[in-house]
This record gives C-alpha cells, sequence and structure tokens, in this order.
C-alpha cells in the first residue's frame, strides 16, 4: 500500500464498459448500462484508488447511467458511500450526432472509410448534427472552471467518472496539451488517473493506475 495522498487531488476514471462498447456501435449521449465485464472494471478500479487511500469530498459524473453506475461502484469500493455527487450532461460524452446507434462498419458503408475516419480522428470536424472534440472541450472547461476547480482550490479531494472525450477535454486542460497532443492520447475504460494538481490548475504529478491484467475494453469513444 501506497502512502495516502493528500489535498488538491483529483482523479479521472472512464467508465466501464458498456453494453454498447461490447457491440462496436457508436454511444455518445445514448444510454446503456454497463456490462458484467464493465462492472469488474469499475471494482477494480476503486480498489486500485483504495489502494492509495484517497479520502474523496466531493464526485462529479455525467447524466449517463454507465458513468453514474461506474462512481457508485467506485465508492462503494471505496467505503465512502456518503461522498455527495453531483451529475452534470456538461460531463457528457461526445455527441456523435448521426453515427450514434450505428456500427463501425455500417457507418463506413453509409458514408465511407475516409469520411468515417476523419470524423473519428479529427479535433475540430463533427459528424452530421453531432459534436466534435472540440465543441466537447467548450462545455467541458466552463463547467470545470466554474464548479469543480473551486472545489479542487477550497483543498478538497475530488473524483470525476465520465466519458472518453469528456475526460479527455479535462485532460487537455491539466497538462496544457494541444490539439494535436490529445489526438494521441487514449483512455482505458476503468483505468483511475491521479493528478496532483498545482495553484494554477495544472497537474504537478500524473499517476495512471493499471490493474496488473488489463480488463479495458477496445476504447469506442476513443478519436484515433
Amino acid at each position: 500500500m501506497t502512502d495516502a495522498l493528500t489535498d488538491n487531488i483529483l482523479v479521472l476514471v472512464r467508465h466501464g464498459e458498456s453494453e454498447w462498447n461490447k457491440l462496436n456501435l457508436f454511444t455518445g449521449w445514448r444510454n446503456p448500462d454497463l456490462t458484467e465485464k464493465g462492472v469488474i472494471e469499475a471494482r477494480v478500479a476503486g480498489r486500485m484508488i483504495r489502494d492509495h487511500r484517497v479520502k474523496f469530498d466531493i464526485a462529479f459524473t455525467s447524466a449517463l447511467k454507465r458513468a453514474q453506475r461506474t462512481l457508485d461502484i467506485i465508492l462503494s469500493e471505496l467505503h465512502q458511500p456518503d461522498v455527495p455527487i453531483i451529475r452534470n450532461p456538461a460531463l457528457n460524452e461526445r455527441d456523435y450526432g448521426a453515427l450514434s446507434g450505428l456500427n463501425k462498419d455500417e457507418a463506413r458503408k453509409k458514408w465511407g472509410e475516409s469520411q468515417v475516419q476523419l470524423w473519428r480522428r479529427s479535433y475540430d470536424i463533427a459528424p452530421p448534427d453531432g459534436e466534435s472534440l472540440k465543441d466537447t472541450l467548450a462545455r467541458v472547461r466552463p463547467y470545470y472552471d466554474e464548479a469543480i476547480w473551486p472545489q479542487i482550490t477550497a483543498g478538497k479531494n475530488v473524483i470525476i467518472v465520465a466519458h472518453g472525450n469528456s475526460l479527455r477535454s479535462l485532460v487537455m486542460i491539466l497538462e496544457n496539451l494541444s490539439k494535436d497532443e490529445i489526438l494521441e492520447r487514449e483512455l482505458a475504460t476503468g483505468a483511475p488517473i491521479l493528478y496532483r494538481l498545482g495553484a494554477d490548475g495544472k497537474a504537478i504529478d500524473r499517476k495512471d493506475l493499471l490493474p496488473a491484467r488489463s480488463l479495458a475494453a477496445p476504447p469506442e469513444d476513443r478519436i484515433v
């Protein structure tokens, strides 16, 4: 067991594998639940955080059940069921618009391989009726500044359980990454990231927690 972590700790966790992750579907704002594997990933995430003895003061999650259920499982594993939880759609996954609910292969047949890859890989090109990563960042950043960062500056430990692209937006903010640098980053399901933050809100220390034998699903919400 490691030494206990103290103030200004922020933990990010992408939800466990969802039913649509397993089916290789674009999910976005649709609301499938966790698979059995996703539940296991959430439990393992909670146990890994518990090994670092982080006591949380507040938790944030999205309006979608796969993230909410992952957070509930993590807090149960931490034996911290009374942590206040704030749920807000600002932390929802990127909206895939017309791609939502489609299998990746179906999308390629409908729009073509190159167009689907452009939507998935680019920083600022959105699918029809959907969001780009740039759009996702535009709603995540003000919410972080107004709701989450004040909790950290008050000396509170915070956990955020959300989605691949909403969390990638937060990583951009915390690590001051460019739009090109963030496209190289992947977030595995159920793999906690522990940050210690400086007074300016930037990460001064990052620790990725991965199980000895990764249970992570292929990242459905990844851009690359």
